[in-house]
Parts: structure tokens; sequence; C-alpha cells
């Protein structure tokens, strides 16, 4: 991705399609949200997540998002 494309993408539009995605394979980040303290960065945050749900994160990234 080009230093221009990361200017134009929408935080708020990339918060929504990982929370899609994730949906989508069964896992949910409760504390998934736009970081409204540095709207210049642009900055999504991930949050925090319990251990169970981490391991799941990791295996479907593993799998390329398939299960």
């Amino acid at each position: 991705m080009t230093t221009k494309e990361q200017e134009t993408i929408d935080p708020f539009t990339a918060m929504e399609s990982l929370k899609a995605a994730l949906v989508g394979v069964g896992i949910v980040l409760p504390s998934l949200a736009v970081d409204a303290a540095s709207p210049t960065l642009k900055l999504v945050e991930l949050g925090r997540v319990r251990a169970d749900v981490a391991a799941r994160l990791a295996d479907v990234l593993r799998q390329g998002g398939h299960e």
C-alpha cells in the first residue's frame, strides 16, 4: 500500500471492514474502535481480548482466513 493510499483510507470504514471480516470467521474484538485522540494518524484501536480470542485469531490468520 502506498503512502497516498494510506492517506485516503477512512479509519471508520477500515474499522467496520475489519469488524465484518472478523465476525465472518467468528471473532469479536469488543474494544475495536477508531482512536479519536489521534485523528491525523487515522489509527484503529484493536483493544484487549481474552487469551482464547487471541489464540483463535492467530489460528484464523495462519489458515489465511479460511476455516
